[in-house]
């Protein structure tokens, strides 16, 4: 092979690499789908708990933690209704899976903490959440007992994980409805 057939060999095999090796975390290893370093989110709006991050995005994966019954001023919503709280908080797991620039319906795995509560609590948050999303869309769920959040006003939280279609939202399955915490695709 010629030297001018060896450099365009070279110069086309350059090309067709990757432009650069996935983010590596610690030990080296690469984080799975990640396309860069972590992004910490703080979504305008939706204020979050004194040094928790409410969430992280990698990829195309946002780890939502720390949503709470709190509107855009930091006031606890619901009082002592922990269904309402509940509501409130899926609200706002909702505007930060948008600020990350998906839709709510990308999230795939919700845990709600629940302060001192009985079954009938939970059944009646396990139904706040059935209603709020289309039964071939429910994220899987984890309810668990807690003795307290770091608010003694605030009964419920939740955490989660989205996976998001793509870099840009999908507005067709992004059902806006006037505030509501509905997060059905329809």
């Amino acid at each position: 092979m010629s030297r001018s057939g060896l450099g365009l060999l070279l110069l086309t095999a350059a090309a067709c690499a990757p432009a650069s090796a996935p983010h590596q975390g610690p030990g080296g290893m690469p984080y799975p789908g990640a396309s860069g370093p972590p992004v910490y989110l703080q979504a305008p709006g939706i204020p979050g708990i004194e040094g928790f991050s409410s969430a992280v995005r990698s990829g195309l994966v946002v780890y939502l933690a720390g949503q709470v019954a709190l509107d855009s001023l930091g006031n606890v919503v619901g009082g002592t209704d922990r269904v309402a709280q509940l509501r409130q908080a899926l609200t706002n797991a909702a505007g930060v899976v948008r600020y990350a620039r998906g839709v709510p319906a990308d999230l795939v795995a919700l845990t709600v903490y629940c302060v001192d509560c009985q079954a009938a609590d939970f059944h009646a948050l396990q139904g706040e959440i059935a209603a709020s999303f289309p039964d071939s869309a429910r994220p899987a769920l984890t309810m668990l007992g807690i003795s307290a959040l770091p608010d003694p006003s605030l009964l419920v939280a939740i955490s989660g994980v989205a996976i998001l279609r793509g870099e840009l939202p999908d507005r067709m399955r992004d059902s806006r409805t006037g505030g509501q915490p509905d997060l059905r695709t329809d």
